[in-house]
């Protein structure tokens, strides 16, 4: 690993940029101690590119309430899709009243451990 930052190109500017990544090296390398944290934040950015597109389709909504209904059912579908859940099979489940699946509140409270990972060489 260290090779890497002490390899001089003769490129006055590739030097520079090999000097600003072996400062920053430290800050690089701490995601190899949280495996499972997700290194971007593109999940929000998609979220909002998925209410974009769909309002260009649809061209939006008509009324408050409307506003209210697509900001209701785009979250349920995201949510659902994170924690790996059918959200046409969800929703069928809640109008029917079936209730066999258990709530989305109940299955992030199951899956929250997951997404809070020990660092690794530190004790649980």
């Amino acid at each position: 690993m260290n090779k890497l930052f002490t390899q001089v190109t003769g490129y006055d500017e590739l030097d520079k940029r090999i000097a600003k990544t072996k400062a920053k090296k430290g800050r690089l390398l701490k995601v190899l101690s949280y495996p499972k944290m997700p290194l971007h934040n593109n999940p929000a950015e998609l979220a909002a590119r998925r209410r974009a597109r769909k309002r260009d389709i649809s061209f939006g909504p008509r009324t408050q309430d409307g506003v209210a209904a697509w900001d209701t059912f785009m979250n349920l579908a995201a949510t659902a899709r994170q924690l790996g859940v059918s959200f046409y099979a969800y929703i069928h489940d809640r109008v029917t009243g079936a209730h066999a699946l258990p709530s989305l509140a109940d299955l992030i409270q199951q899956q929250a451990p997951a997404f809070h990972p020990v660092p690794v060489g530190k004790p649980p």
